[in-house]
């Protein structure tokens, strides 16, 4: 299993790892000194590694829009075994923060592998983390985690204050082009005929617990942006000292014009704005943008 768990180049107390679904850059991550376990997909039944390298990303993309229907699977149990027995070597305490369990088993996976290791070795501290998100959502999660690190937060203090936060990260998604969440069985086709010829958006979000449903539809661009941005007012608190993070597959453009509406609506500090990988990009195709804020507890 290829995976980057290089030693700490500071003096932490813990180790703060994740997956590449998280969305990030890899020199994001490196720069903030988290462990990235990078995960897989299939194509014609040819395995590929999600690097998290933009290039690799474009052509996974352009595979896509020449008809390949990309599949993924959760990390296993045994791939998440030799990752945390590597990084234990360390001699610190592990926080995994991990793709949602609403979406993949990855988590349970993570669960188990953690739960085998401290049976062998009860000093083997690990503790998962199940963010209820995926792409940025977590994302945002990690890079919390590595700011109250540096500031000197304990790892059960690091921990507790991204448990109490993953419920107020909310997601909202939407894209033009049905054709992929159809291939992957989330629309129907009668529906997606429909949404094309009427230009209708769907709007998605995530529940509770973590799970992708579709909550609104608009016609249009400009009405689709506009719910959005009424889901964020109802939503989002203190806007002026967050990060709006922006997510898309491969459509830098669209979503720089997404994250300039929103922020021109509500006062964001500030945007960042990653690529959503090969692992949600599977299922979404090219062409999706998202928003991520923090702000009040999802809904039910």
């Amino acid at each position: 299993m290829e995976k980057t768990n290089e030693k700490n180049t500071q003096n932490f107390d813990y180790i703060i790892a994740t997956d590449s679904g998280c969305d990030l850059s890899l020199k994001k991550l490196q720069n903030l000194n988290v462990v990235p376990l990078f995960m897989h997909y299939t194509i014609n039944d040819e395995i590929f590694t999600d690097d998290m390298n933009e290039e690799n990303l474009k052509i996974f993309y352009d595979k896509m829009k020449n008809g390949d229907c990309p599949k993924t699977s959760s990390i296993n149990t045994q791939d998440f075994y030799d990752f945390f027995k590597d990084l234990l070597k360390q001699g610190l305490p592990i926080l995994y923060i991990s793709l949602g369990s609403g979406i993949s088993g990855t988590y349970n996976n993570a669960v188990f592998a953690a739960n085998q290791l401290r049976e062998e070795n009860e000093n083997n501290v690990i503790y998962v983390l199940d963010s209820t998100c995926a792409c940025a959502g977590y994302g945002l999660m990690v890079v919390k985690a590595s700011e109250l690190r540096k500031n000197g937060a304990s790892f059960e203090e690091c921990f507790l204050e991204i448990e109490s936060m993953k419920h107020k990260v909310s997601p909202f998604y939407t894209t033009d082009d049905l054709t992929y969440l159809y291939r992957g069985g989330r629309v129907k086709k009668g529906k997606m005929i429909i949404a094309h010829a009427l230009n209708i958006r769907p709007i998605l979000d995530l529940d509770y617990d973590g799970r992708l449903r579709v909550c609104d539809k608009a016609r249009g661009e400009k009405n689709t942006y506009d719910k959005i941005v009424e889901k964020i007012k109802n939503k989002v608190i203190d806007p002026e000292n967050q990060i709006l993070y922006i997510s898309h597959s491969f459509c830098e453009k669209k979503a720089r014009v997404f994250a300039d509406y929103i922020r021109s609506q509500v006062p964001f500090k500030n945007y960042y704005i990653t690529n959503i990988g090969p692992i949600i990009g599977s299922h979404t195709g090219p062409g999706l943008v998202a928003a991520f804020i923090v702000g009040k507890d999802r809904d039910a």
